[in-house]
């Protein structure tokens, strides 16, 4: 299956101005070895990776990695080339944040007896939408999916009320003008069509060709 020329990004104003925020979206086949080759691309350029996750897509068999950069417009576009490169990977994009819909989820454990004794506690997790997961006698477990803007405020704001631990997932991103991949792969397919059946012309004259 070709991939040539279907790394997609739609330029921003402000993307040849520096280095920005970037979410590198790869379509490709679940093989052993694929994601280390990937982090190989990033490490040789000494270009940190910010956030990384990997899953099941919309297409049975093909998985999608969600990779996040600060650099240039240009240097994420020589990257996605990279990447494009490696045979089990189907398709490339990457995007801004105004171009993409995304979320982190983010866990916070806190003393049960700080959020019994304080209001202030329960008022600021009820202001960021925390919903409990774990409720023990000696600590509390919240989560809260959003923005990491948002996760790290609640961070701040719960540092003086005994936050015990803190976790952030990785990025899970979807673009806002992506028509699914499904669709990327009827274009292939038109493309490049599978060979078409022969039927054996000899195929119920059996008796008559194979008798000696």
């Amino acid at each position: 299956m070709s991939t040539e020329n279907t790394i997609e990004h739609k330029i921003g104003k402000a993307d040849l101005d520096g280095k920005q925020e970037y979410t590198i979206t790869v379509y490709a086949e679940n093989r052993i070895g694929l994601l280390n080759r990937i982090a190989i691309i990033f490490s040789k350029r000494k270009i940190n990776i910010e956030s990384l996750n990997s899953s099941a897509s919309e297409i049975d068999g093909i998985h999608r990695f969600n990779i996040v950069i600060t650099e240039s417009y240009e240097v994420v576009r020589k990257l996605a080339r990279q990447i494009e490169k490696q045979i089990e990977v189907l398709k490339v994009y990457f995007n801004t944040n105004e171009e993409i819909i995304w979320q982190e989820l983010a866990l916070y454990k806190v003393s049960t007896d700080e959020i019994a004794e304080k209001v202030t506690v329960e008022r600021l997790l009820r202001q960021y939408g925390a919903s409990a997961v774990v409720i023990r006698k000696d600590y509390t477990v919240f989560a809260v999916t959003g923005h990491r803007e948002e996760t790290d405020a609640l961070v701040k704001a719960l540092e003086p009320y005994e936050l015990i631990e803190f976790v952030r997932s990785a990025r899970v991103a979807i673009i806002k003008d992506s028509a699914g991949f499904h669709e990327k792969l009827k274009e292939f397919e038109a493309f490049e069509p599978g060979e078409e059946l022969v039927e054996n012309e000899f195929l119920d004259k059996g008796e008559k060709i194979f008798t000696m």
